[in-house]
Order: structure tokens, then C-alpha cells, then sequence
């Protein structure tokens, strides 16, 4: 069972987080589920950027990124080469670390 390494976030799990995840699973889905609230302000469909993550081990063993997320990414604050939209970097069987950029382009928080 692949592992997800949260890295420290201010506000959404300041101690960081260490949690299981299923592989098939989405990042987004594993840290909402264990209570680390990403935004999502498009409830998953691919159609904005909040969820945006920058995965900084593990990134090559995700599924590969399609036309639409890396459309949707190059509107995002903060980009980097490792970055993935939550809702659809799926994992596999390997260890993740992930770091949750502090801005998101969200002016509020849709407070999911």
C-alpha cells in the first residue's frame, strides 16, 4: 500500500501528514478524506486549478498528466515542472511526497 507524505502547510495540516492510500486513488481524494482540506473548487471535473499540488517525490510513477490538466495547470499560482491537479494525479504503487502550494488562484476559500 503506497504512502502519501504531506510536507507542512499552514493552514490545511500544519505537523504534516503521513497517510495510506489505495493505488487508483487520487492525491485530492486521499488528503479529503483524511481530513486535509485542498480546495476543489470544481468538485473534481479538471476545470480549475485549486487543488493544484506539487509532487516532490514519486511524480514519474503518477499517471501521465492529459492536454486538459496541463491546460488548466498553466493557469496556476506557483507552477513547477512536478506539478498535478489533485483530482487527477492518480497514484500507483509508489511512495508520494506532496507539497501544498500556500496560494491558490481562489480569491476565498470555497470552504468544502
Amino acid at each position: 500500500m503506497p504512502k502519501i507524505v504531506f510536507l507542512p502547510h499552514a493552514e490545511l495540516c500544519p505537523k504534516g501528514a503521513a497517510l495510506d492510500a489505495n493505488t487508483g486513488e487520487t492525491v485530492l481524494d486521499v488528503a479529503l478524506k483524511n481530513g486535509i482540506a485542498i480546495e476543489h473548487a470544481c468538485e473534481k471535473s479538471c476545470a480549475c486549478t485549486t487543488c493544484h499540488v506539487i509532487v516532490r517525490e514519486g511524480f514519474f510513477s503518477l499517471n501521465e498528466s492529459d492536454e486538459l490538466e496541463d491546460d488548466m495547470l498553466d493557469k496556476a499560482w506557483g507552477l513547477e515542472p512536478e506539478s498535478r491537479l489533485g483530482c487527477q494525479a492518480r497514484i500507483a504503487d509508489e511512495d508520494l511526497v506532496v507539497e501544498i502550494p500556500k496560494y491558490t488562484v481562489n480569491m476565498v476559500s470555497e470552504g468544502h
